[in-house]
Parts: C-alpha cells; structure tokens; sequence
C-alpha cells in the first residue's frame, strides 16, 4: 500500500491572509461552533450567552457607525465646485490685491463683486467675478445677498 506524505498536499491550501481584526463574521462563527461544542450537561449559562450576543450586536452597531463616518469623510473630500456652488449669485467682499506683487493693495481697498461661476485650480474653488476677475475662497472677507439697485 502506497503512503502519501500529506505536507504535499497542505502545503497548497489556501489559509488566505492573517488579521489581527475580528469581524463580525469570525465573532459569528466562533459563537456558533461555541454553541455547537457545547457539554449537554453544563450547558452554556445564559447570562454569558446574552452577553456574548450584546457584543456581537455592539461590534455590528460599531461597525455601521464605521461605515458611516467612511462615508461622511468622503463626502468632505467633495470637489470645491460643488461645495461652493452656493455661492454662485452672491456678493462677495474682498481686499483689492495688486496684481504685480500679490499683496494686498496700501492703502487697503475692500472690493465687492457678484460671484457669476465657480471653477477649480489644483483642488481650491476659484470664484469668478462680474467684472471678470477671479479670487480664491480664503481671500473673501465677506459674503452678502446682491444689493437690489
């Protein structure tokens, strides 16, 4: 009778990747094979069978909360088009900046201008303006409903 050496054939099994997190799947598992497993006469007591399941139940709310704030994180990672679309009809005030240097003009000089579009310049929301020109959102110091003249 011929022998097979079983290191040839565990070897190739998959055992996937070790994790040193316990899912609600794994938590599942070892809580069934626990009740399968179980001394007929010295059942499991009740009050750890109910506690077991209230963490089983606390790790799923934990992992929703989870899943909810991954989303939430992601909508805050929006395109600055959309986050400040609202903008869009508004009346903006802002500091006059002297196109040659890129500071603020001295005297300081406030301007007001009506937002006409939002675009976008290597991830910051650029405003445009009625009179055609363009400001970033940390420049304005103002926001106001237009003035009805």
């Amino acid at each position: 009778m011929t022998r097979i050496d079983p290191s040839y054939y565990l070897r190739n099994i998959d055992r996937g990747t070790p994790s040193s997190e316990l899912g609600k799947d794994e938590f599942l598992k070892i809580l069934m094979t626990q009740i399968q497993n179980q001394d007929p006469l010295s059942p499991m007591d009740d009050r750890e069978f109910i506690s077991q399941m209230t963490t089983f139940s606390s790790l799923e709310q934990m992992m929703n909360m989870n899943e909810s704030i991954s989303m939430l994180v992601n909508n805050q990672m929006m395109s600055p088009i959309i986050q400040y679309s609202h903008l869009i009809g508004k009346e903006v005030s802002y500091y006059a900046i002297d196109e040659e240097t890129g500071q603020v003009k001295e005297p300081k000089e406030i301007n007001v201008n009506e937002i006409i579009a939002i675009s976008e310049n290597n991830g910051y929301a650029v405003l445009e303006l009625a009179d055609g020109s363009e400001i970033y959102t940390d420049e304005i110091l103002r926001i106001n409903q237009p003035s009805k003249e």
